[in-house]
């Protein structure tokens, strides 16, 4: 039979993406091919293969892209793509975009693949934990890969932790980093923060406290211990006051009330149990005192 022009098999065996990749390691031959593809290293036109519609990182360092072009002139590819075939001259990506993207800069034709059998979920699956499990992606990338897995792949939190390596904890920190608001998941993603800072800062419920917080953090380049016990300060600060609240006598709370009206400032009425206490009455500026003296009539 002719060879194919758009692949052929390559002799020796290489490493793949092991167990995430034995589902769909189905003993099957492309037709008109002769070639089986299971365990197989297959030189694939690069004009061949489509992108993959899947793939969760659409961010590249152009830098690191062309370091690693460089390198592919001198080495050649040592880890193959993945795809899958489409026909007999058709491929589309699973994993592998930024050895498929640096072997385009370094001019080569033909590039060493594996050839797997999968469908559009299996597809989004590999992409999602090749990616987790072989390149450098950000802590928010990491979270949204998760996330997907999750609710696209259909996969349970105890299949998610097995099939990326990680236990259920690990997994839950990473996923909780998308309830913090939009600014600090940024920030996280450019590397203004670290996923320490962003773990803390979940610590508070408020986001109006947690965007606080974050901002002073870049502000003043607080450490993670900086702001874990920033934090802890805030934390403890609401439970006294809360339990500050919970001990004032009804009467108490209401005469506070009204003279916070009367006066329109935050007026603060402290009474112990013998009725021994005192008042405070804040001001802002001068004008506002003057206007408190009036009231006052001193």
């Amino acid at each position: 039979m002719a060879e194919n022009k758009k692949w052929k098999k390559k002799t020796g065996l290489g490493r793949g993406l092991g167990a995430l990749l034995e589902d769909s390691e189905e003993k099957e031959q492309i037709s008109g091919a002769g070639a089986t593809i299971r365990g197989a290293i297959n030189e694939i036109a690069i004009d061949s293969i489509e992108v993959n519609p899947f793939q969760p990182r659409t961010d590249f360092n152009e830098e690191a892209l062309n370091e690693l072009a460089e390198s592919i002139k001198v080495q050649g590819i040592i880890q193959p793509i993945t795809v899958r075939a489409l026909s007999e001259t058709e491929f589309q990506l699973i994993s592998g975009e930024r050895r498929l993207q640096a072997s385009k800069r370094a001019g080569l034709k033909m590039v060493p693949a594996y050839i797997r059998t999968a469908d559009d979920q299996q597809m989004l699956e590999m992409a999602l934990i090749e990616n987790i499990q072989r390149e450098n992606l950000n802590a928010i990338e990491i979270a949204l890969s998760y996330q997907r897995l999750l609710s696209e792949c259909d996969l349970k939190q105890e299949e998610l932790g097995d099939r990326v390596g990680k236990n259920r904890t690990t997994v839950n920190n990473y996923l909780r980093l998308l309830k913090l608001p939009p600014d600090i998941q940024i920030a996280l993603r450019d590397g203004q923060i670290s996923m320490g800072h962003a773990r803390a800062i979940i610590g508070i419920e408020n986001i109006d406290l947690q965007l606080d917080i974050f901002k002073k953090t870049v502000k003043e380049g607080l450490s993670v211990r900086n702001v874990e016990q920033l934090v802890r300060d805030l934390t403890s600060n609401k439970k006294e006051t809360a339990k500050s609240k919970e001990e004032i006598h009804p009467e108490i709370v209401k005469l506070q009330d009204k003279l916070r009206s009367h006066f329109g400032t935050k007026i603060q009425i402290k009474a112990d149990k013998n009725n021994k206490g005192e008042i405070k009455i804040p001001f802002v500026s001068a004008d506002e005192l003057e206007r408190i003296m009036e009231i006052l009539k001193v």
